[in-house]
């Protein structure tokens, strides 16, 4: 990964690769996560509310996001600006309130951060 950003000019001192992403999320950020589910739905009347079905079919991604922001929040709490490829919302696939329930627990009280979505076009070149 530090070649590869290199070829970029992007300097970096440290990459850390998430090798235990699948493994379960801690019961203190599941516990937040559901928490999310519940406001969401008892606050937004336009969102259709979530079955126990949808978040069963989605559980594994789920988990992936929560497991991210406890990464986060041990690494980069203390971050001027946190950076992060947006997760990419899947129309008709996944529900809505789902989708900001990912979006509220990457995010929720974290330094700033600047989520970026490109549009399926490569604008990076190089040359070997």
């Amino acid at each position: 990964m530090a070649s590869l950003l290199s070829k970029f000019r992007i300097d970096c001192t440290d990459v850390t690769v998430l090798a235990d992403i699948r493994k379960a999320a801690n019961d203190s950020t599941v516990k937040e996560f559901n928490e999310i589910i519940g406001k969401i739905q008892a606050n937004d009347s336009q969102l259709v509310p979530l079955t126990q079905a949808e978040l069963d079919e989605h559980k594994e991604r789920s988990n992936r996001y929560m497991r991210i922001r406890e990464h986060l929040k041990q690494q980069s709490t203390q971050s001027t600006l946190i950076v992060m490829t947006l997760p990419m919302p899947r129309k008709n696939r996944i529900p809505a309130a789902l989708y900001m329930a990912w979006l509220e627990i990457l995010t929720k009280d974290m330094p700033p951060f600047l989520l970026v979505r490109g549009n399926q076009t490569n604008v990076l070149t190089f040359y070997s």
